[in-house]
């Protein structure tokens, strides 16, 4: 008789102790990471365990709380995913992505293929190096000096001036420096919403949205998204034209994150309509435009805005230094609130490498950098590519993305990437499984693979490991 897989015998055995009435109607059940500790198992375990449970119907998940006990007969069945969008709240995303994260740090990586940033030797580190040893000699009271809450106004005039190659007018006094994109998207999310709104996002998205909007106690809709074009106009249509309000949309247009797409231009000014129409919010993240495999860059949904209903969101940490944390958003008629929200949630952000960036960004130099940049990442995608269709398992499908340090690989669908996690950091690689990218679970024979090192035997060798891996689940 064939034993059943363990998280089939740990989920038997909360069924067990709901059937006897050990535990109740309205209780929670223990955490994830809780589980993981008390039965001494691994995390996609303990994932599988609440799926089991979801899937007999006694588990409900509630917003920053938990998962609980329910009455078989009143649950919810998870609806079929199809085009439509998915209507479910995001519930549990954050204990998910931070039990991943941990797992992570616990392991001893030897090869990271979860990373989205450059290997460190790819970034002008001596040429920004000199730049701040310039920038305190000619100012030597620089760090003694608390900077604007908007940032260096000569930081901001580049942005502004970069932004124009794109067809993107943006006003350099209402450019608001940021630690990064991430506070750009948070600051523009709490200016126009507040807790309980709902928000639309692309499927997949990035796990550090999916963070932030739980953080935020904002109610979450996912609209598909492939590969090729981008989010589903047509699914982002129906979901606007229902009863639920949609106060505002997050989209990364140009090599999205996980998938590495280019929404084009036809869909950017459909896109850019459709939300103005709706009165929904656009917030456009822009993090990956400058890795793009273009001379010319792409245009941004901010260049087909003509309301001033799209709130622009970028980043300087994939494409010069992620050490310095530099990001920016320009918000429009919600300038004054973001500022504001800015001055009382981290005030001006560190001066000098502002000074440092802005006197690198403005010359010819930064351009060629770009340029052998750009290459260099081609070239990594194109070895990681091959490779991976040479050692992982018939069927596997890679993504051809036109920049950026991205791939999103999907395997067979017997196959799981949440069980690749755990065997993978036994292993001493970390990947990212597909389930963090989404609270609709139906991306776990997904990975998204990093790109950003120059390939070597030892990437080689890591990547022959994970094929073995998967052999083995097969």
């Amino acid at each position: 008789m064939n034993t059943p897989p363990l998280y089939r015998q740990l989920a038997n055995h909360y069924l067990d102790a709901i059937r006897s009435g050990t535990l109740k109607t309205g209780e929670r059940l223990p955490s994830i990471r809780l589980m993981m500790e008390k039965h001494a198992v691994s995390l996609s375990t303990a994932v599988q365990v609440c799926r089991e449970l979801e899937d007999c119907g006694v588990l409900e998940a509630r917003p920053r709380s938990g998962n609980y006990i329910r009455q078989p007969d009143t649950a919810p069945r998870p609806a079929p995913i199809a085009l439509a969008p998915d209507t479910r709240a995001y519930v549990g995303i954050h204990e998910q992505v931070c039990a991943v994260l941990k797992a992570s740090q616990r392991a001893t990586i030897r090869v990271n293929f979860a990373s989205a940033y450059c290997a460190p030797e790819l970034y002008p580190l001596k040429t920004l190096q000199d730049h701040m040893i310039k920038s305190l000699r000619y100012d030597a009271g620089l760090l003694g000096a608390a900077g604007s809450t908007c940032g260096n106004s000569a930081l901001r005039n580049v942005l502004a001036r970069r932004a124009l190659a794109s067809k993107t007018h943006l006003a350099p006094e209402r450019i608001v420096i940021t630690n990064g994109a991430t506070e750009a998207i948070n600051l523009a999310l709490r200016a126009v919403t507040r807790p309980g709104d709902t928000v639309a996002v692309e499927s997949p998205t990035f796990y550090g949205l999916l963070q932030i909007l739980e953080s935020l106690n904002l109610r979450v809709l996912e609209v598909p998204a492939s590969a090729h074009t981008g989010l589903n106009l047509q699914a982002l249509q129906r979901l606007l034209q229902g009863a639920e309000r949609v106060k505002a949309l997050i989209v990364i247009p140009n090599l999205q994150n996980p998938l590495g797409s280019i929404m084009p231009d036809a869909n950017k000014a459909r896109l850019v309509k459709l939300c103005a129409e709706h009165d929904t919010v656009l917030i456009e993240d822009d993090t990956y435009g400058d890795l793009v495999d273009t001379e010319q860059p792409l245009s941004t949904l901010k260049h087909w805005d003509s309301t001033d209903n799209v709130i622009y969101c970028a980043s300087l940490n994939k494409t010069l230094a992620p050490g310095m944390r530099l990001g920016w958003i320009s918000a429009g008629k919600w300038h004054d609130r973001v500022e504001m929200l800015k001055h009382a949630q981290s005030r001006g952000c560190e001066a000098l490498s502002q000074l440092a960036a802005s006197e690198f960004m403005r010359t010819p130099s930064y351009e060629r950098y770009l340029r052998r940049l750009r290459k260099t990442l081609t070239q990594q995608r194109q070895q990681m590519s091959e490779a991976i269709i040479r050692y992982f398992p018939l069927g596997t499908h890679v993504t051809n993305p036109q920049g950026g340090t991205l791939l999103w690989v999907e395997l067979p669908r017997r196959h799981s990437s949440m069980t690749l996690f755990d065997e993978a950091l036994k292993a001493g690689i970390q990947i990212s499984p597909g389930d963090i990218f989404s609270n609709a679970r139906r991306f776990d024979h997904f990975v998204r693979m990093g790109c950003g090192a120059p390939y070597s035997p030892r990437i080689d060798e890591a990547l022959q490991t994970l094929g073995r891996l998967l052999q083995h689940q097969g």
